[in-house]
């Protein structure tokens, strides 16, 4: 029986780490660069906070987290939590998260290239926000879209 090949994710360099590492300092601290702030999730094995910058995306009134790199380990881990924190200095946002289905990605996929492209095409292995929607609907699988909804 043939094996699928694993989810695509796209492990950063050790420069992406330490420039995420210096994002994240900067976040607790209360200084947003662009819009960024810090994703606290709770790890699914450890069950310890696990803390990353995130770009958090409002489309048509709504916010959403991308993961531009793919199913990464917040991924799995807020898939396992359901929901978690943004936080920008002081201001801690507690919400629930739903994944979105392949489907419903598109709109808010082409939409958050738009605002984040400058930062994140190179993840998106040929695909930008002038793409057609057939190319983005074929790089929705590749690129978990979560539906947050703050509450607090």
């Amino acid at each position: 029986m043939p094996s699928s090949p694993p989810p695509y994710y796209l492990k950063g360099s050790r420069m992406n780490a330490r420039l995420n590492s210096v994002v994240g300092r900067l976040a607790r601290r209360g200084i947003s660069l662009a819009g960024s702030a810090e994703l606290t999730v709770r790890g699914r094995r450890s069950g310890e906070p696990q803390r990353i910058p995130v770009n958090p995306h409002t489309y048509e009134g709504t916010q959403y987290l991308v993961s531009a790199r793919g199913h990464s380990q917040w991924v799995r881990n807020m898939r396992a939590a359901g929901g978690g924190e943004l936080r920008v200095g002081r201001k801690v946002r507690t919400f629930t998260a739903v994944e979105l289905p392949d489907a419903e990605k598109p709109p808010v996929l082409r939409a958050y290239l738009e605002r984040w492209g400058w930062q994140v095409d190179a993840y998106f292995r040929g695909v930008t926000a002038k793409s057609s929607d057939e190319e983005i609907a074929a790089a929705a699988p590749d690129h978990p879209v979560f539906r947050i909804t703050v509450t607090n």
